[in-house]
């Protein structure tokens, strides 16, 4: 495979995704998905249980098949260039018991700029340093990620795709079951990501946290409900779509205004998705 480097792609890197259908065992979980995610870009991705966010980030990734459409990164068939994206699955899917330390972990973020064969060097080592450094990790370097709290972990896992030096970071679901603090440095993470023309997508439940962070909102029930600026995203008509029974009380009623903020300076109230 052709190995693609910055000097080759140095603007940001373009995302166009065109009438993607995926799923598993015969289920479609993405159905004629088409996004164009400008480059550069900060996209909370956000939907019910079972909407297909982390289908999307898995194929994105190659994890898994496209029965219909294509999609594109840098304006070529995806597949071509995947040492550009990184990704970062959700923490129950990761076999924590697997016996490798922190510095391990982080230094697989470099096997897409080596080759999975190659020795790391004396700049690969100085990259995961300062990648551990920056999640404040260093310290923790010789331990075994088994033994990291969640917070840990998943900032450790941060730390590997900062590693990869990616021009796409896929999140999925970094905000679950980890402490505050982590939360802040991953929010953190992004804001300095945006700086560096990183393009950031990020699955979360959290309507007031991808109101409050993100400058675009993807919402999805197998098929795009709507996308745009959160104020226009995330309406009473589009909510509805998209949860339909899920927010519904004892009465009947849409529960919309208490999972979407109707503006980003409303106080955050809990994740009622």
């Amino acid at each position: 495979m052709t190995k693609h480097t910055d000097h080759e792609f140095p603007e940001p890197a373009r995302l166009d995704i065109d009438n993607v259908t995926a799923g598993y065992n015969g289920s479609d979980a993405l159905i004629d998905l088409t996004l164009q995610i400008p480059p550069g870009s900060q996209v909370a991705i956000v939907g019910p249980n079972g909407a297909g966010k982390s289908t999307l980030f898995k194929v994105l990734v190659g994890l898994m098949p496209i029965r219909k459409g294509s999609i594109q990164i840098h304006c070529q068939p995806i597949g071509q260039h995947r040492d550009c994206v990184a990704y970062i699955p959700q923490r129950e899917e990761v076999d924590w018991k697997f016996p490798v330390t922190v510095r391990d972990v982080v230094t697989m973020g470099r096997y897409a700029q080596l080759g999975w064969f190659a020795q790391p060097g004396s700049q690969d080592s100085e990259v995961v340093d300062d990648c551990l450094k920056q999640m404040n990790l260093l310290d923790l370097a010789n331990a075994s990620v088994g033994d990291l709290s969640g917070g840990q972990q998943q900032r450790a896992f941060l730390a590997r795709a900062l590693a990869q030096e990616p021009h796409i970071l896929l999140m999925d679901e970094p905000f679950t079951g980890v402490d505050a603090a982590t939360v802040e440095t991953t929010l953190a993470l992004i804001k300095n990501l945006r700086q560096k023309k990183v393009t950031v997508l990020v699955s979360t439940h959290d309507l007031n946290l991808a109101a409050q962070h993100f400058e675009l909102v993807a919402l999805l029930n197998k098929r795009l409900i709507s996308f745009g600026p959160p104020e226009k995203a995330l309406t009473q008509e589009t909510l509805k779509a998209a949860f339909s029974q899920q927010l519904v009380n004892m009465n009947g009623a849409l529960l919309v205004d208490d999972c979407c903020p109707p503006d980003k300076d409303h106080h955050h109230r809990g994740d009622h998705a």
